[in-house]
């Protein structure tokens, strides 16, 4: 591996902190709710690290950086967490945003193992210097597109924005429906309003409608019309990238919030290490830790145990992607290489795909796993 020069700062043996820098969507147009979630998360490991007395007796410390979804943002970050001599980059949820980040952090030679994107093209070219948690984009879809044949729906439209990660979605689900029978009829929310939807459902004869569009617009508006159609009462809605996962689209939408199947990334049972954490999360974010607290809290422990073994030198942080055997929050964490994944990747996390129960909006059940 070629390595990068790095800056003075970037490895101190004056028994300063170690320092990991957090990428994080706090602002709009961010999915601000997911960004605190995955703080909350890499808070708490911190925390826990630091109790357990840091790194071989320095102590961790999270510099945050608010990427507020914005690519450029996210890379001006990245140079400055690179030249304040971070070891190592962590976060960040939003796929384009990641891709932003990771390329520099490529670029500059700064590990950087990101928690929650899953486009597969995280990079373009495959890269020694960034790992993933989250599944890859094509494996989680899949088996949303799995869940959505066994439940009887073939055709099926896709409410879609543009954007890599939408149409990166639209193109695993045709490739792996098309197949297997099914067929996909993509609706350009550029030119309809969420009303104009409902016509097209019906013109097309759609059983179901997955939303592949922000949060909390047009999303929003787009559920509460098709709630409000009689012609689609039987239409199942889908949002695979899982918005409803988060406390916002309850409150938002109410009883429209519920039967709305999702991705999520956590086992069937939590471990007791998961459900330590869990309990420390609820505390921590005064609710319930969506599956993307538990990617901040894992990414850190993963971290921590890299940074112990090889100290704050970026090189060796990167070389060590794969000889990782960490337990995580949900399941023994390690790294490797994938078909057409261009960074080191966990194969991988459990996947689920969840709803918020009709009958208990707070509870979510479980449909399909994979």
């Amino acid at each position: 591996m070629t390595t990068p020069p790095s800056p003075p700062a970037a490895e101190r043996t004056d028994g300063s902190s170690v320092r990991i820098g957090a990428l994080v969507p706090l602002t709009r147009p961010g999915w601000v709710e997911a960004g605190q979630h995955l703080l909350a998360g890499l808070e708490l490991a911190v925390r826990e690290v630091n109790d357990g007395g840091g790194i071989v007796g320095r102590p961790l410390e999270l510099v945050v950086r608010d990427t507020a979804a914005d690519p450029q943002r996210a890379a001006a970050a990245v140079d400055e967490l690179a030249h304040l001599g971070v070891a190592a980059l962590a976060g960040e949820y939003h796929s384009v945003v990641a891709r932003a980040a990771a390329a520099r952090a490529d670029t500059l030679g700064l590990p950087f193992l990101c928690s929650s994107a899953v486009l597969d093209a995280l990079t373009e070219q495959p890269t020694e210097w960034v790992a993933r948690l989250a599944p890859a984009q094509s494996h989680g879809w899949r088996i949303y597109a799995d869940f959505l044949l066994s439940a009887g729906h073939s055709r099926i439209a896709v409410a879609a924005e543009p954007s890599v990660y939408w149409a990166s979605g639209a193109r695993i689900l045709r490739d792996y429906l098309a197949p297997r029978g099914g067929t996909v009829i993509e609706l350009d929310m550029r030119a309809l309003a969420p009303t104009a939807v409902c016509d097209e459902l019906v013109d097309n004869r759609a059983t179901a409608l997955l939303l592949l569009v922000g949060h909390p617009e047009p999303a929003v508006s787009i559920v509460k019309s098709v709630r409000r159609d009689q012609r689609l009462a039987e239409i199942m809605i889908g949002a695979p990238a899982g918005q409803p996962e988060f406390a916002e689209w309850a409150t938002l939408l109410g009883e429209d919030s519920t039967a709305i199947p999702f991705l999520r990334y956590l086992p069937e049972s939590l471990s007791p290490l998961g459900a330590r954490v869990e309990t420390a999360l609820r505390e921590r974010l005064a609710e319930a830790p969506s599956f993307v607290a538990f990617e901040g809290y894992d990414t850190v422990a993963v971290l921590a145990d890299v940074l112990r073994s090889h100290g704050a030198n970026r090189a060796r942080t990167a070389a060590s992607w794969p000889r990782v055997a960490v337990e995580g929050t949900r399941g023994q964490i390690e790294f490797s290489r994938t078909p057409g994944i261009s960074v080191w990747q966990w194969a991988w996390t459990p996947v689920q795909v969840v709803d918020r129960d009709p009958a208990r909006p707070d509870r979510f059940r479980i449909l399909h796993a994979g």
